[in-house]
Protein backbone atom coordinates (compact mmCIF):
# COMPACT_ATOMS: atom_id res chain seq x y z
CA UNK A 1 0.00 0.00 0.00
CA UNK A 2 1.04 3.74 -0.54
CA UNK A 3 2.27 5.79 2.22
CA UNK A 4 1.60 9.43 1.37
CA UNK A 5 3.44 12.18 3.10
CA UNK A 6 1.90 14.89 5.02
CA UNK A 7 1.19 17.45 2.51
CA UNK A 8 0.24 14.24 0.10
CA UNK A 9 -2.09 13.53 2.80
CA UNK A 10 -3.66 17.31 3.05
CA UNK A 11 -4.11 17.06 -0.18
CA UNK A 12 -6.61 14.20 -0.56
CA UNK A 13 -10.42 14.17 -0.69
CA UNK A 14 -12.62 13.37 2.17
CA UNK A 15 -13.20 10.34 0.63
CA UNK A 16 -9.60 9.49 -0.18
CA UNK A 17 -8.48 10.08 3.31
CA UNK A 18 -11.38 7.96 4.92
CA UNK A 19 -10.25 5.17 2.32
CA UNK A 20 -6.32 5.48 3.34
CA UNK A 21 -7.32 5.21 7.07
CA UNK A 22 -9.30 2.17 6.57
CA UNK A 23 -6.80 0.61 4.45
CA UNK A 24 -3.89 0.99 6.61
CA UNK A 25 -5.85 0.21 9.35
CA UNK A 26 -6.78 -2.92 7.95
CA UNK A 27 -2.86 -3.65 6.48
CA UNK A 28 -1.83 -2.87 10.39
CA UNK A 29 -3.74 -5.82 11.28
CA UNK A 30 -1.76 -8.73 9.98
CA UNK A 31 1.39 -6.55 10.64
CA UNK A 32 0.31 -6.48 14.04
CA UNK A 33 -0.20 -10.26 14.29
CA UNK A 34 2.97 -11.08 12.46
CA UNK A 35 4.77 -8.55 15.03
CA UNK A 36 2.69 -10.48 17.82
CA UNK A 37 4.28 -14.21 17.43
CA UNK A 38 7.73 -12.79 15.98
CA UNK A 39 8.23 -11.11 19.46
CA UNK A 40 6.42 -14.46 21.01
CA UNK A 41 9.27 -16.27 19.21
CA UNK A 42 11.75 -13.56 20.29
CA UNK A 43 10.39 -13.91 23.72
CA UNK A 44 11.20 -17.74 23.92
CA UNK A 45 14.76 -17.52 22.26
CA UNK A 46 15.62 -14.97 24.70
CA UNK A 47 14.39 -17.29 28.05
CA UNK A 48 16.07 -19.96 26.47
CA UNK A 49 19.64 -17.73 26.30
CA UNK A 50 18.51 -16.57 29.52
CA UNK A 51 17.67 -19.78 31.30
CA UNK A 52 21.43 -20.99 30.18
CA UNK A 53 22.60 -18.40 31.26
CA UNK A 54 21.33 -18.18 34.58
CA UNK A 55 22.46 -22.32 34.74
CA UNK A 56 25.90 -21.23 33.90
CA UNK A 57 26.11 -18.55 36.43
CA UNK A 58 24.69 -20.88 39.29
CA UNK A 59 27.83 -23.80 38.57
CA UNK A 60 30.50 -20.79 38.06
CA UNK A 61 29.05 -19.26 41.80
CA UNK A 62 29.34 -22.91 42.93
CA UNK A 63 32.59 -23.98 41.76
CA UNK A 64 34.60 -20.82 42.73
CA UNK A 65 32.74 -19.86 46.25
CA UNK A 66 33.44 -20.92 49.29
CA UNK A 67 32.85 -23.07 51.62
CA UNK A 68 30.20 -20.90 53.21
CA UNK A 69 28.39 -20.61 49.44
CA UNK A 70 28.42 -24.10 49.04
CA UNK A 71 26.60 -24.88 52.46
CA UNK A 72 24.07 -22.18 50.83
CA UNK A 73 23.44 -24.67 47.68
CA UNK A 74 21.35 -27.29 50.67
CA UNK A 75 20.51 -25.01 53.36
CA UNK A 76 19.58 -21.40 52.50
CA UNK A 77 20.13 -18.93 54.18
CA UNK A 78 23.52 -20.41 55.87
CA UNK A 79 25.58 -18.27 53.88
CA UNK A 80 24.27 -14.94 55.54
CA UNK A 81 23.87 -16.44 58.73
CA UNK A 82 27.66 -17.14 58.38
CA UNK A 83 28.90 -13.47 57.34
CA UNK A 84 26.58 -11.64 59.68
CA UNK A 85 23.39 -10.84 58.20
CA UNK A 86 21.10 -13.04 60.56
CA UNK A 87 17.84 -11.37 59.49
CA UNK A 88 18.51 -12.30 55.91
CA UNK A 89 19.68 -15.76 56.75
CA UNK A 90 16.99 -16.19 58.95
CA UNK A 91 14.25 -15.55 56.46
CA UNK A 92 15.61 -17.74 53.93
CA UNK A 93 15.85 -20.19 55.96
CA UNK A 94 12.62 -20.04 57.36
CA UNK A 95 11.07 -20.24 53.84
CA UNK A 96 12.82 -23.38 52.94
CA UNK A 97 11.75 -25.13 56.38
CA UNK A 98 8.25 -23.82 55.39
CA UNK A 99 8.48 -25.10 51.66
CA UNK A 100 10.20 -28.20 52.94
CA UNK A 101 7.47 -28.92 55.86
CA UNK A 102 4.46 -28.34 53.37
CA UNK A 103 5.95 -30.44 50.59
CA UNK A 104 6.07 -33.61 53.36
CA UNK A 105 2.70 -33.24 54.60
CA UNK A 106 0.34 -32.50 51.30
CA UNK A 107 2.61 -30.65 48.45
CA UNK A 108 3.99 -34.01 47.32
CA UNK A 109 0.48 -35.97 47.91
CA UNK A 110 -1.74 -33.38 45.58
CA UNK A 111 2.21 -33.11 43.04
CA UNK A 112 1.51 -36.70 42.74
CA UNK A 113 -2.64 -36.69 42.24
CA UNK A 114 -2.51 -34.06 40.01
CA UNK A 115 -1.91 -36.12 36.96
CA UNK A 116 -5.20 -38.51 37.58
CA UNK A 117 -7.05 -36.15 39.62
CA UNK A 118 -8.27 -38.82 41.73
CA UNK A 119 -8.54 -42.47 41.97
CA UNK A 120 -11.43 -43.67 44.34
CA UNK A 121 -14.31 -41.38 44.49
CA UNK A 122 -17.48 -41.42 46.44
CA UNK A 123 -18.37 -45.00 47.61
CA UNK A 124 -21.18 -46.89 49.56
CA UNK A 125 -20.37 -48.76 52.58
CA UNK A 126 -21.89 -50.09 55.74
CA UNK A 127 -22.22 -48.51 58.56
CA UNK A 128 -22.50 -50.65 62.06
CA UNK A 129 -23.29 -47.98 64.11
CA UNK A 130 -26.13 -46.65 62.48
CA UNK A 131 -26.44 -50.28 60.87
CA UNK A 132 -26.78 -48.55 56.83
CA UNK A 133 -25.07 -47.77 54.00
CA UNK A 134 -24.04 -44.65 54.02
CA UNK A 135 -21.22 -42.38 51.34
CA UNK A 136 -17.80 -42.28 52.13
CA UNK A 137 -16.06 -39.35 50.23
CA UNK A 138 -12.67 -40.49 49.01
CA UNK A 139 -10.92 -37.84 46.85
CA UNK A 140 -11.55 -34.75 45.65
CA UNK A 141 -10.51 -33.76 42.31
CA UNK A 142 -11.68 -30.11 42.56
CA UNK A 143 -9.25 -29.82 45.89
CA UNK A 144 -6.65 -32.07 43.83
CA UNK A 145 -6.46 -28.97 41.25
CA UNK A 146 -6.43 -26.24 43.04
CA UNK A 147 -4.14 -27.37 45.67
CA UNK A 148 -1.52 -28.69 42.66
CA UNK A 149 -2.03 -25.68 41.15
CA UNK A 150 -1.18 -23.94 44.09
CA UNK A 151 1.97 -26.66 44.57
CA UNK A 152 3.21 -25.46 41.24
CA UNK A 153 3.38 -21.97 42.27
CA UNK A 154 5.24 -22.40 45.57
CA UNK A 155 7.52 -24.95 44.16
CA UNK A 156 8.16 -21.86 41.26
CA UNK A 157 8.64 -19.22 44.05
CA UNK A 158 11.25 -21.88 46.26
CA UNK A 159 13.65 -22.06 42.80
CA UNK A 160 13.02 -18.22 42.42
CA UNK A 161 14.08 -17.92 46.46
CA UNK A 162 16.48 -20.30 46.40
CA UNK A 163 18.27 -18.52 42.91
CA UNK A 164 18.19 -15.45 45.39
CA UNK A 165 19.99 -16.77 47.89
CA UNK A 166 22.91 -17.86 45.76
CA UNK A 167 23.07 -14.81 44.17
CA UNK A 168 23.44 -12.96 47.41
CA UNK A 169 26.22 -15.38 48.21
CA UNK A 170 28.05 -14.94 45.27
CA UNK A 171 27.33 -10.49 45.68
CA UNK A 172 28.55 -10.58 49.49
CA UNK A 173 31.65 -12.67 48.65
CA UNK A 174 32.95 -9.77 46.32
CA UNK A 175 32.01 -7.18 48.64
CA UNK A 176 34.25 -8.54 51.16
CA UNK A 177 37.02 -9.62 48.51
CA UNK A 178 36.79 -5.37 48.01
CA UNK A 179 37.20 -4.67 51.75
CA UNK A 180 34.71 -3.51 52.04
CA UNK A 181 31.46 -4.11 54.95
CA UNK A 182 28.18 -6.16 54.72
CA UNK A 183 24.96 -4.43 55.62
CA UNK A 184 23.92 -4.94 58.62
CA UNK A 185 20.45 -5.92 60.19
CA UNK A 186 19.50 -2.95 61.13
CA UNK A 187 20.32 -1.40 57.22
CA UNK A 188 18.49 -3.98 55.87
CA UNK A 189 14.99 -2.40 58.01
CA UNK A 190 15.87 0.97 57.52
CA UNK A 191 15.97 0.20 53.90
CA UNK A 192 12.61 -1.54 54.15
CA UNK A 193 11.14 1.86 55.10
CA UNK A 194 13.47 4.23 53.03
CA UNK A 195 15.01 3.44 49.33
CA UNK A 196 13.48 -0.15 48.47
CA UNK A 197 10.14 0.88 50.51
CA UNK A 198 8.09 0.69 47.31
CA UNK A 199 8.74 -2.83 47.20
CA UNK A 200 7.83 -3.20 50.80
CA UNK A 201 3.97 -1.27 49.87
CA UNK A 202 3.72 -3.75 47.11
CA UNK A 203 4.76 -6.99 48.63
CA UNK A 204 1.27 -7.68 49.85
CA UNK A 205 -1.07 -6.90 46.79
CA UNK A 206 1.65 -8.40 44.30
CA UNK A 207 1.17 -11.53 46.81
CA UNK A 208 -2.91 -10.87 46.55
CA UNK A 209 -2.47 -10.63 43.18
CA UNK A 210 -0.68 -14.10 42.44
CA UNK A 211 -3.27 -15.92 44.92
CA UNK A 212 -6.49 -14.04 44.27
CA UNK A 213 -5.85 -13.14 40.25
CA UNK A 214 -3.15 -15.65 38.33
CA UNK A 215 -4.35 -18.66 40.43
CA UNK A 216 -7.95 -18.68 40.00
CA UNK A 217 -6.91 -17.98 35.87
CA UNK A 218 -4.25 -20.54 36.09
CA UNK A 219 -6.99 -22.90 37.49
CA UNK A 220 -9.62 -21.96 34.74
CA UNK A 221 -7.81 -22.73 31.81
CA UNK A 222 -6.90 -26.00 33.35
CA UNK A 223 -10.71 -26.64 33.52
CA UNK A 224 -11.15 -26.56 30.25
CA UNK A 225 -8.77 -29.63 29.38
CA UNK A 226 -11.35 -31.77 32.10
CA UNK A 227 -14.60 -33.10 32.02
CA UNK A 228 -15.66 -31.15 35.14
CA UNK A 229 -19.28 -30.50 35.06
CA UNK A 230 -22.51 -30.99 37.29
CA UNK A 231 -22.13 -34.97 36.87
CA UNK A 232 -18.30 -35.32 37.60
CA UNK A 233 -18.09 -32.53 40.64
CA UNK A 234 -15.05 -34.51 41.60
CA UNK A 235 -16.22 -35.07 45.00
CA UNK A 236 -20.04 -35.64 45.69
CA UNK A 237 -20.48 -37.29 42.08
CA UNK A 238 -17.81 -39.00 40.23
CA UNK A 239 -14.58 -37.75 39.90
CA UNK A 240 -13.32 -35.49 36.91
CA UNK A 241 -10.28 -36.40 34.72
CA UNK A 242 -8.10 -35.08 32.05
CA UNK A 243 -9.37 -34.74 28.51
CA UNK A 244 -6.88 -32.95 26.65
CA UNK A 245 -8.16 -31.12 23.36
CA UNK A 246 -11.92 -32.98 23.39
CA UNK A 247 -13.46 -29.28 24.80
CA UNK A 248 -11.98 -27.58 22.25
CA UNK A 249 -12.34 -29.74 19.77
CA UNK A 250 -15.98 -29.92 20.39
CA UNK A 251 -16.41 -25.53 20.69
CA UNK A 252 -14.42 -25.40 17.50
CA UNK A 253 -16.47 -28.62 15.61
CA UNK A 254 -18.95 -27.53 13.18
CA UNK A 255 -20.84 -31.11 13.08
CA UNK A 256 -24.58 -30.77 14.90
CA UNK A 257 -24.60 -30.14 18.36
CA UNK A 258 -26.96 -32.16 20.54
CA UNK A 259 -30.30 -33.21 19.39
CA UNK A 260 -29.54 -32.14 16.26
CA UNK A 261 -29.30 -28.17 16.48
CA UNK A 262 -26.41 -25.74 15.21
CA UNK A 263 -23.16 -26.91 16.05
CA UNK A 264 -21.33 -25.16 19.18
CA UNK A 265 -18.81 -23.62 16.53
CA UNK A 266 -21.85 -21.64 14.58
CA UNK A 267 -23.60 -21.01 18.35
CA UNK A 268 -20.62 -19.23 19.44
CA UNK A 269 -19.84 -17.64 16.06
CA UNK A 270 -23.44 -16.04 16.31
CA UNK A 271 -23.28 -15.37 20.12
CA UNK A 272 -19.38 -13.36 19.45
CA UNK A 273 -21.06 -11.65 16.19
CA UNK A 274 -23.88 -10.39 18.01
CA UNK A 275 -21.40 -9.74 21.38
CA UNK A 276 -19.34 -7.52 19.13
CA UNK A 277 -22.26 -5.32 17.48
CA UNK A 278 -24.23 -5.11 20.81
CA UNK A 279 -20.05 -3.30 22.56
CA UNK A 280 -19.70 -1.06 19.47
CA UNK A 281 -23.37 0.67 19.66
CA UNK A 282 -23.46 0.70 23.56
CA UNK A 283 -19.78 2.23 23.05
CA UNK A 284 -20.19 4.95 21.17
CA UNK A 285 -24.06 5.80 21.26
CA UNK A 286 -23.31 6.55 24.79
CA UNK A 287 -20.28 8.18 24.27
CA UNK A 288 -21.74 10.58 21.17
CA UNK A 289 -25.07 11.09 23.04
CA UNK A 290 -23.36 11.40 26.71
CA UNK A 291 -20.98 13.91 25.11
CA UNK A 292 -23.90 15.67 23.29
CA UNK A 293 -26.08 16.67 26.55
CA UNK A 294 -22.97 17.51 28.06
CA UNK A 295 -22.15 20.61 25.54
CA UNK A 296 -25.92 21.40 25.79
CA UNK A 297 -26.03 21.93 29.28
CA UNK A 298 -22.39 23.47 28.85
CA UNK A 299 -23.71 25.83 27.03
CA UNK A 300 -23.68 29.49 27.77
CA UNK A 301 -26.89 30.81 28.30
CA UNK A 302 -28.51 27.43 29.70
CA UNK A 303 -30.39 28.05 33.08
CA UNK A 304 -30.62 25.64 35.93
CA UNK A 305 -27.27 23.71 34.89
CA UNK A 306 -26.89 22.01 37.98
CA UNK A 307 -30.88 20.75 38.33
CA UNK A 308 -30.52 19.43 34.98
CA UNK A 309 -26.82 17.27 35.92
CA UNK A 310 -28.78 16.67 39.05
CA UNK A 311 -31.65 15.02 37.56
CA UNK A 312 -29.18 12.81 35.36
CA UNK A 313 -27.32 11.44 38.28
CA UNK A 314 -30.25 10.16 40.39
CA UNK A 315 -30.46 7.62 37.56
CA UNK A 316 -26.93 6.37 38.45
CA UNK A 317 -27.94 6.33 41.76
CA UNK A 318 -30.73 3.89 41.44
CA UNK A 319 -29.55 0.68 41.87
CA UNK A 320 -29.43 -0.99 38.40
CA UNK A 321 -31.23 -4.80 39.83
CA UNK A 322 -34.27 -2.17 40.39
CA UNK A 323 -34.10 -0.10 37.57
CA UNK A 324 -33.83 -2.54 34.91
CA UNK A 325 -36.16 -4.93 36.28
CA UNK A 326 -38.84 -2.19 36.55
CA UNK A 327 -37.92 -1.45 32.89
CA UNK A 328 -38.02 -5.19 31.80
CA UNK A 329 -41.59 -5.69 33.53
CA UNK A 330 -42.56 -2.28 31.28
CA UNK A 331 -41.70 -3.30 27.81
CA UNK A 332 -43.86 -6.98 28.76
CA UNK A 333 -46.25 -8.22 26.56
CA UNK A 334 -48.96 -7.21 29.29
CA UNK A 335 -46.51 -4.12 30.36
CA UNK A 336 -47.37 -0.31 30.93
CA UNK A 337 -45.85 0.44 27.70
CA UNK A 338 -48.04 -1.62 25.43
CA UNK A 339 -50.99 -1.04 27.25
CA UNK A 340 -50.39 2.37 27.37
CA UNK A 341 -49.92 2.30 23.67
CA UNK A 342 -53.22 0.52 23.01
CA UNK A 343 -55.55 2.71 25.57
CA UNK A 344 -54.20 5.46 22.99
CA UNK A 345 -55.20 3.81 19.89
CA UNK A 346 -51.91 3.78 18.30
CA UNK A 347 -51.22 0.07 18.32
CA UNK A 348 -54.28 -2.69 18.07
CA UNK A 349 -52.09 -5.70 19.32
CA UNK A 350 -48.70 -5.51 21.64
CA UNK A 351 -45.38 -4.90 20.32
CA UNK A 352 -42.82 -8.06 20.50
CA UNK A 353 -40.36 -5.81 22.36
CA UNK A 354 -39.09 -9.29 23.71
CA UNK A 355 -40.51 -11.66 22.03
CA UNK A 356 -38.29 -10.66 18.19
CA UNK A 357 -35.09 -11.20 18.31
CA UNK A 358 -34.82 -7.43 16.32
CA UNK A 359 -36.86 -6.11 18.83
CA UNK A 360 -34.92 -7.03 21.57
CA UNK A 361 -31.97 -6.00 20.48
CA UNK A 362 -32.56 -2.63 19.32
CA UNK A 363 -34.81 -2.31 22.85
CA UNK A 364 -31.49 -3.53 25.17
CA UNK A 365 -29.60 -0.91 23.21
CA UNK A 366 -31.96 1.75 23.60
CA UNK A 367 -32.53 1.11 27.21
CA UNK A 368 -28.74 1.22 27.71
CA UNK A 369 -28.50 4.69 26.32
CA UNK A 370 -30.57 6.12 28.75
CA UNK A 371 -28.63 3.79 31.44
CA UNK A 372 -25.24 5.18 30.13
CA UNK A 373 -26.02 8.93 29.16
CA UNK A 374 -25.33 10.49 32.81
CA UNK A 375 -21.62 8.45 33.20
CA UNK A 376 -20.37 10.15 30.18
CA UNK A 377 -22.34 13.39 30.79
CA UNK A 378 -20.05 13.55 33.90
CA UNK A 379 -16.90 12.42 32.17
CA UNK A 380 -17.00 14.69 29.61
CA UNK A 381 -18.54 17.79 31.32
CA UNK A 382 -14.95 18.33 32.83
CA UNK A 383 -13.29 17.30 29.67
CA UNK A 384 -14.72 20.27 27.91
CA UNK A 385 -14.69 22.90 30.63
CA UNK A 386 -10.68 22.50 30.06
CA UNK A 387 -10.56 22.81 26.51
CA UNK A 388 -8.87 26.02 25.94
CA UNK A 389 -11.49 29.20 25.03
CA UNK A 390 -8.95 31.03 22.59
CA UNK A 391 -9.14 27.77 20.23
CA UNK A 392 -12.85 28.37 19.65
CA UNK A 393 -12.48 32.10 19.80
CA UNK A 394 -9.86 31.67 17.21
CA UNK A 395 -11.74 29.28 14.45
CA UNK A 396 -15.17 31.81 15.04
CA UNK A 397 -12.39 34.40 13.74
CA UNK A 398 -12.05 32.29 11.02
CA UNK A 399 -15.44 31.41 9.66
CA UNK A 400 -15.89 28.19 10.78
CA UNK A 401 -19.43 27.02 12.14
CA UNK A 402 -20.27 25.16 14.98
CA UNK A 403 -20.13 21.97 13.44
CA UNK A 404 -16.60 22.51 12.29
CA UNK A 405 -15.58 23.73 15.70
CA UNK A 406 -16.86 20.22 16.96
CA UNK A 407 -15.09 18.12 14.56
CA UNK A 408 -11.80 19.86 14.67
CA UNK A 409 -11.64 21.29 18.20
CA UNK A 410 -13.71 19.32 20.61
CA UNK A 411 -13.97 15.57 18.82
CA UNK A 412 -10.29 15.46 18.71
CA UNK A 413 -9.84 16.39 22.28
CA UNK A 414 -12.40 13.96 23.57
CA UNK A 415 -10.84 11.56 21.57
CA UNK A 416 -7.42 11.93 22.87
CA UNK A 417 -8.32 12.44 26.33
CA UNK A 418 -11.10 9.89 26.11
CA UNK A 419 -9.69 7.33 23.82
CA UNK A 420 -8.76 4.56 26.87
CA UNK A 421 -11.84 4.65 28.49
CA UNK A 422 -13.19 4.09 25.35
CA UNK A 423 -11.35 1.03 24.75
CA UNK A 424 -12.09 -0.38 28.27
CA UNK A 425 -15.59 0.80 27.82
CA UNK A 426 -16.01 -1.49 24.47
CA UNK A 427 -14.11 -4.15 26.65
CA UNK A 428 -16.01 -3.69 29.98
CA UNK A 429 -19.48 -3.67 27.52
CA UNK A 430 -18.53 -7.19 25.82
CA UNK A 431 -18.87 -8.48 29.68
CA UNK A 432 -21.94 -6.44 30.55
CA UNK A 433 -23.88 -8.84 32.21
CA UNK A 434 -26.70 -6.70 34.39
CA UNK A 435 -28.09 -4.84 31.40
CA UNK A 436 -28.55 -8.21 29.37
CA UNK A 437 -29.68 -10.18 31.98
CA UNK A 438 -31.47 -8.04 34.07
CA UNK A 439 -33.77 -7.14 30.95
CA UNK A 440 -34.41 -10.09 28.76
CA UNK A 441 -32.24 -12.72 30.82
CA UNK A 442 -30.97 -13.50 26.96
CA UNK A 443 -34.52 -13.88 25.74
CA UNK A 444 -35.64 -14.84 23.07
CA UNK A 445 -35.25 -18.12 22.44
CA UNK A 446 -32.71 -19.02 19.94
CA UNK A 447 -34.49 -22.65 18.53
CA UNK A 448 -31.36 -23.47 16.32
CA UNK A 449 -28.62 -22.98 18.75
CA UNK A 450 -30.89 -25.57 21.13
CA UNK A 451 -28.29 -27.98 20.65
CA UNK A 452 -25.78 -26.03 22.49
CA UNK A 453 -25.36 -25.83 26.34
CA UNK A 454 -27.78 -23.60 28.08
CA UNK A 455 -30.99 -21.71 26.72
CA UNK A 456 -28.95 -19.97 24.00
CA UNK A 457 -31.09 -16.36 23.41
CA UNK A 458 -30.72 -13.92 20.67
CA UNK A 459 -29.81 -11.13 22.91
CA UNK A 460 -26.92 -13.11 24.80
CA UNK A 461 -23.72 -12.14 25.19
CA UNK A 462 -21.14 -14.59 25.87
CA UNK A 463 -20.90 -13.43 29.23
CA UNK A 464 -24.40 -14.50 29.72
CA UNK A 465 -24.30 -17.71 28.25
CA UNK A 466 -21.23 -18.49 30.05
CA UNK A 467 -23.22 -17.91 33.02
CA UNK A 468 -26.15 -19.99 31.68
CA UNK A 469 -23.68 -23.16 30.81
CA UNK A 470 -22.50 -23.12 34.80
CA UNK A 471 -25.82 -22.98 35.95
CA UNK A 472 -28.63 -25.85 36.37
CA UNK A 473 -28.14 -29.52 37.16
CA UNK A 474 -26.34 -29.69 33.68
CA UNK A 475 -23.49 -27.40 34.29
CA UNK A 476 -20.79 -27.91 31.92
CA UNK A 477 -17.44 -25.90 33.89
CA UNK A 478 -15.22 -27.55 31.10
CA UNK A 479 -17.10 -25.74 28.39
CA UNK A 480 -17.48 -22.55 30.35
CA UNK A 481 -14.08 -22.66 30.59
CA UNK A 482 -12.99 -23.21 27.25
CA UNK A 483 -15.36 -20.21 25.99
CA UNK A 484 -13.84 -18.09 29.07
CA UNK A 485 -10.85 -18.62 27.36
CA UNK A 486 -12.06 -17.89 23.59
CA UNK A 487 -13.45 -14.19 25.09
CA UNK A 488 -10.31 -13.60 26.37
CA UNK A 489 -8.22 -14.24 23.44
CA UNK A 490 -10.83 -12.07 21.54
CA UNK A 491 -11.09 -8.93 23.47
CA UNK A 492 -7.03 -9.25 24.41
CA UNK A 493 -6.90 -9.50 20.02
CA UNK A 494 -8.87 -5.99 19.98
CA UNK A 495 -7.40 -4.16 22.68
CA UNK A 496 -4.26 -4.75 21.15
CA UNK A 497 -5.11 -3.22 18.21
CA UNK A 498 -7.25 -0.74 19.04
CA UNK A 499 -4.78 0.55 21.63
CA UNK A 500 -2.10 1.20 18.97
CA UNK A 501 -4.40 2.84 16.85
CA UNK A 502 -5.62 5.53 19.57
CA UNK A 503 -4.89 9.28 19.34
CA UNK A 504 -3.64 8.99 22.83
CA UNK A 505 -0.56 6.84 21.84
CA UNK A 506 0.44 7.81 18.30
CA UNK A 507 -0.29 11.57 18.52
CA UNK A 508 0.66 11.85 22.00
CA UNK A 509 2.54 14.99 21.58
CA UNK A 510 -0.16 17.15 19.66
CA UNK A 511 -1.49 17.53 23.30
CA UNK A 512 1.43 18.37 24.59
Amino acid sequence: MKQYSDLEYLRLSKGQKFTYKLTSLLAAIPRGIGRFFANIGKGIKNGVVGLGSELKDIGATFAHGDWKTKTSYLVMGFGNLARGQILRGLLFLLFEVVFIVYMIFGGAHWMSMLPSLGKVGPTSEYNAVLDTYTTVYNDNSFKILLYGVLTIFFIIAFIYTWRVNVKQNKIMEQILKSGKKLKADKDDLRSMVDENFHATLLALPMTGILVFTVLPIVFMILVAFTNYDGSHNGYSNNLFTWVGLTNFNTMLSWTGGTGGGQSYSATFGEILAWTLIWAFLATFTNYFLGMGVAMMINKKGIRLKKVWRTILVMTIAIPQFISLLYVSKMFARNGLINLSLMDLGWIKQPLPFWEDATWARVTVVLINIWIGIPHLMLITTGILMNIPADLYESARIDGANAWQQYRKITLPYMLFITGPYLLTSFTGNMNNFNVIYLLTGGAPTNPAASGAAGSVGYTDLLITWLFKITTGADSQYYLASVVGIMVFVVVAFISLVVYNVLPSIKNEEDYQ
